[in-house]
């Protein structure tokens, strides 16, 4: 798991999972599993999933070729609305990139720790023990 800044901006949280590492073989089959891990934590509430590949495929958008599948479950995390401008820090997204012998998991670092906390617990466990 690495935590780094993207684009110099952005605090993420990148796992990278060999395919040899986990049982999930597609990332519609990790999508699937995220939205499971969801539907199981009070108080967090399933959006939607987010085809980004076919997005951007469709209006005819640079892809890297690496990139085979890629996909973003959006869901939010929020139990409060403190001031307006917490709407620009949600929802939350959790990007799922098949790039053929692995899968790139990724998220921005969420302002509250349970939610990050919980993040980092879902794609770390996507790993065989």
């Amino acid at each position: 798991m690495k935590q780094l800044h993207f684009q110099e901006k952005y605090p993420i949280t990148v796992v990278d999972i060999a395919k040899a590492e986990t049982r999930f073989e597609s990332a519609a089959a990790i999508a699937d599993y995220f939205k499971a891990c969801i539907a199981d934590t009070p108080r967090v509430q399933y959006i939607a999933t987010f085809d980004h590949l076919a997005h951007t495929q469709a209006i005819g958008g640079d892809v890297s070729p690496q990139i085979q599948a890629a996909m973003n479950v959006v869901f939010c995390f929020g139990h409060a609305l403190p001031n307006p401008q917490v709407l620009a820090v949600r929802p939350r997204s959790i990007g799922v990139a098949d790039m053929g012998d692995h899968f790139v998991i990724s998220f921005m670092d969420a302002p509250m720790k349970p939610a990050n906390d919980a993040m980092q617990a879902w794609a770390l466990a996507l790993r065989n023990r």
